[in-house]
């Protein structure tokens, strides 16, 4: 019996008309490898997308877990390699909330480092001349908590099951109206990218013992 895999993408935020996570994981193929796609959309709310993310989790009963999000600025696809346990929003969600350097799990632990082989989807990435890096952080706003509350569950409820947060820049279109030089990245190359990371993910159990760390 093949593998499942659970990709979730963003709605659009912010003032955008789109969200790139989210066109990128409706274009990705229905199978991967040995694994069968699932797909879900979820919103740009603290508290009520990790909550969609377990939902899709309860009924898709995946092996591996990846939630894609936007981050406008990067040039690179960036699977990241750690979440924190606070919120600090810069500007309010799509319901609203603004929270303040809040911590998101009162009793939960500082991090959650990534379970699945970031550094192992990157290569494969740049090996495919899909330009990616690894992140070590995934911000203070829904991303983040998604990730976090992610790991939580995963940690906490779902054992066995493997997850990460993955950033896309800005969409090509998106570009279009945003300053001169602003990083942006086609759809199609993020399909692209996302669809050989999780190859990679599907084939390492371990993550690679390679350098990917920063000197600042």
């Amino acid at each position: 019996m093949g593998r499942t895999i659970l990709v979730t993408g963003f709605q659009p935020f912010g003032g955008e008309r789109m969200n790139p996570a989210w066109e990128a994981v409706k274009r990705l193929p229905d199978a991967i490898a040995d694994a069968t796609v699932v797909k879900a959309e979820i919103p740009v709310v603290f508290g009520k997308a990790p909550e969609a993310v377990e939902a899709a989790i309860k009924e898709a009963q995946p092996d591996i877990v990846l939630c894609i999000g936007q981050a406008g600025g990067r040039a690179k696809i960036t699977p990241e390699f750690v979440a924190i346990n606070y919120a600090d929003a810069r500007i309010p969600d799509n319901d609203g909330n603004q929270p303040i350097a809040e911590r998101i799990e009162p009793e939960g632990p500082a991090a959650y480092f990534a379970t699945l082989p970031v550094k192992a989807m990157v290569q494969a990435m740049n090996e495919a001349g899909i330009p990616a890096e690894v992140s070590y952080t995934a911000g203070t706003y829904v991303c983040n908590d998604v990730m976090y509350e992610l790991l939580h569950m995963l940690a906490c409820r779902y054992p066995g099951v493997r997850g990460d947060f993955l950033h896309v820049p800005y969409a090509t279109e998106q570009a279009a109206h945003l300053p001169s030089g602003t990083p942006s990245m086609e759809i199609e190359t993020m399909v692209k990218g996302i669809t050989v990371a999780l190859e990679a993910a599907l084939a390492h159990d371990e993550d690679l013992a390679i350098a990917t760390g920063s000197t600042h």
